[in-house]
C-alpha cells in the first residue's frame, strides 16, 4: 500500500471515528470528554488538507500533456477545466488535478430556450435526468487501451441545480460520499489502461449502461458506456481525467489534451462530429509511437464562453 493511499484510508477512519463518537455523546454516555471528541475530525481535516494540496511536482510547470482522442461527439461545454487552473477541482484528490467536466449544449433554434437546464435558486428544487441533453449519451473509449475497472451498479439521482439542492450536495451528501470512498465520489466509472503508466477516469456513467467489463480490451472510439449523474455530482455530466495508476485513491494526475479539440476553457463550446471521432481513431494508429505531445493550440469548432450559472459536482 502506497503512502498516499494509506492517508486516505486514514482519513476516512478518523471521520468515521468522529461520527461515532458523536452519535454514542448524543444517544448514550459520551465515551471521551467533549474536547476529545473532536481529536479525530481534527486529524481528519489536516489529512484531508495535506493531501488536497500534494500533486505532482509537475502541476505548475510545462509538464507535456499525452494526447488522446475525445471521449465524445456532439456539441459541449466544459466547466472546471485545466485550462483555467490547475488542480482544476481545487484538489488533487483521486488523481484529478487535471480533470474536466464537460456538459452537452446542443443548438437551439433562434428564440428558443437553451436544451440544458439553468440553474435555479429555489425552483424546480431538483429535475429528471431525462431534462438534461447530456444523459445517455455515449461514452467513446479515448485510445486502445484495456480495461482494469467499470463499475455501474449506482443509482442516478435527481440533479442538484437549485440553490438548496447544492446546499445539500455540499454540506451533507458530498460529505457522507467521502467518508464512504472514492467509489461513492466517481459514482459509476470506467478505469481504461492506455499504457506508458497513463490511465483514464471516465466518472458518473448512466446505471446499467457500460458495454464493456474489466479485463476487456478496447479500440478508440469504441462505445463504452452513456454518461449519467450518478456519484457526487449536481447534473448528468462526464467528468473525465488521467491519472498514473489505476487506484484514484492512491495515483496523481496526469495533463492531457483532446485530438482536435485541446482543452477548452470553463464555459467555451467545442464540437466533435461523428467522423471526426472515426478519424482520431485512425489517427491514434499514426502517432501511437508519439502519444505523449507537447500541449497544442485550442483547436476543433469553438464557441463564446457563455458564462451560464451553474456548479457541476466533479469526482471531488
Amino acid at each position: 500500500m502506497s503512502d498516499r493511499k494509506a492517508m486516505m484510508v486514514l482519513y476516512r477512519v478518523c471521520w468515521l471515528v468522529f461520527v461515532a463518537l458523536v452519535l454514542v455523546g448524543v444517544l448514550a454516555e459520551p465515551l471521551l470528554p467533549f474536547g476529545l471528541t473532536f481529536v479525530p475530525a481534527a486529524v481528519a481535516a489536516v489529512i484531508g488538507f495535506t493531501l488536497s494540496r500534494s500533486g505532482p511536482k509537475e502541476a505548475l510547470g510545462d509538464r507535456p500533456a499525452v494526447e488522446v482522442g475525445p471521449p465524445v461527439t456532439g456539441r459541449w461545454s466544459a466547466l472546471n477545466s485545466p485550462a483555467d487552473k490547475v488542480p482544476s477541482h481545487g484538489t488533487h484528490v483521486y488523481g484529478q488535478t487535471y480533470a474536466i467536466d464537460i456538459v452537452a449544449e446542443p443548438e437551439t433554434g433562434d428564440g428558443e430556450p437553451p436544451a440544458r437546464p439553468p440553474f435555479r435558486l429555489f425552483w424546480p428544487v431538483a429535475r429528471r435526468n431525462r431534462d438534461f441533453p447530456a444523459f445517455g449519451a455515449p461514452l467513446l473509449a479515448v485510445a486502445d487501451a484495456t480495461v482494469v475497472r467499470a463499475s455501474d451498479g449506482q443509482r442516478d439521482h435527481l440533479s442538484r441545480n437549485s440553490l438548496p439542492a447544492l446546499a445539500y450536495l455540499m454540506l451533507i451528501e458530498g460529505a457522507v460520499r467521502d467518508m464512504l470512498g472514492a467509489r461513492r465520489i466517481i459514482g459509476n466509472h470506467v478505469i481504461l489502461d492506455l499504457g506508458e503508466g497513463t490511465y483514464a477516469v471516465y466518472a458518473h456513467v448512466q446505471r446499467g449502461s457500460l458495454e464493456v467489463q474489466a479485463g476487456d480490451t478496447v479500440r478508440a472510439g469504441q462505445r463504452i458506456g452513456r454518461v449519467g449523474n450518478s456519484g457526487n455530482t449536481t447534473e448528468p455530466h462526464l467528468h473525465f481525467h488521467l491519472m498514473d495508476g489505476p487506484d484514484p485513491d492512491a495515483a496523481r494526475g496526469v495533463p492531457f489534451t483532446w485530438r482536435g479539440v485541446g482543452v477548452p476553457a470553463n464555459g467555451e463550446t467545442f464540437t466533435v462530429d461523428a467522423v471526426d471521432a472515426v478519424d482520431a481513431v485512425d489517427a491514434v494508429d499514426a502517432v501511437k509511437a508519439e502519444n505523449v505531445v507537447d500541449a497544442p493550440d485550442r483547436a476543433g469548432e469553438r464557441g463564446v464562453r457563455d458564462g451560464r450559472p451553474g456548479v457541476v459536482g466533479g469526482a471531488g
